[in-house]
């Protein structure tokens, strides 16, 4: 290993852990009332060692924003590989979402959907969600433990609750927990599509 080589390494180790404490801390507070001299006094840090990451706020709060769905979706997929047919493989992507977004507070919610880089990052997520669901929904038809429906169309359908869920217009309207959001849908989706046999077929 080179010299630049081994500086590099511990370098990159603090820049990441300085991304994780920026995530954590966004996600308890949100970002948009912060300056970069707020955020360097919070963490301790010179503001020259956060235009390491970026070189504005805006592209710091893209930055972290796609660190932190990032490490969502490391989760989520862990816990998917984990389990063993298609119904729990849709019950742990949803679960572990659930999971992965309940440290958000509603300002970061607020923040990320106001502002249009990190929307679009986050709406990105949810495409994805829903690009995730479809393929589990059409690998359970195939395999006849979901009933026939049109996977594209219940994806879509579940994308746009994921997005309702969090923006927080679900809880709003219904009072649930975003939580207690992903745990209905899970109930909803997964009873809608398990294919019902007859008792002379099973």
């Amino acid at each position: 290993m080179t010299t630049s080589e081994g500086r590099r390494r511990p370098m990159n180790a603090r820049r990441a852990q300085l991304l994780d404490r920026l995530r954590d801390l966004f996600l308890a507070e949100g970002f948009a009332h912060f300056t970069l001299d707020d955020l360097a006094a919070r963490l301790h840090c010179s503001k020259s060692t956060l235009y390491t990451l970026a070189g504005s706020k805006e592209q710091l709060a893209v930055r972290v924003v796609a660190h932190y769905f990032k490490s969502a979706t490391q989760l989520v997929e862990q816990r998917v590989a984990a389990a063993d047919d298609v119904r729990e493989k849709v019950r742990a992507y949803l679960d572990a979402a659930a999971e992965a977004l309940r440290p958000a507070s509603r300002e970061f919610i607020d923040d990320m959907a106001a502002n249009i880089a990190t929307r679009t990052t986050y709406e990105a997520n949810a495409h994805a969600a829903a690009d995730r669901l479809r393929g589990f929904i059409g690998e359970g038809v195939r395999q006849g433990v979901f009933r026939e429906v049109h996977a594209a169309f219940v994806g879509e359908m579940v994308g746009l609750t994921i997005v309702g869920i969090q923006r927080g217009e679900i809880g709003e309207r219904t009072g649930l927990s975003d939580a207690a959001a992903f745990e209905a849908l899970s109930q909803f989706l997964l009873g809608g599509l398990t294919a019902r046999y007859t008792v002379e077929e099973k």
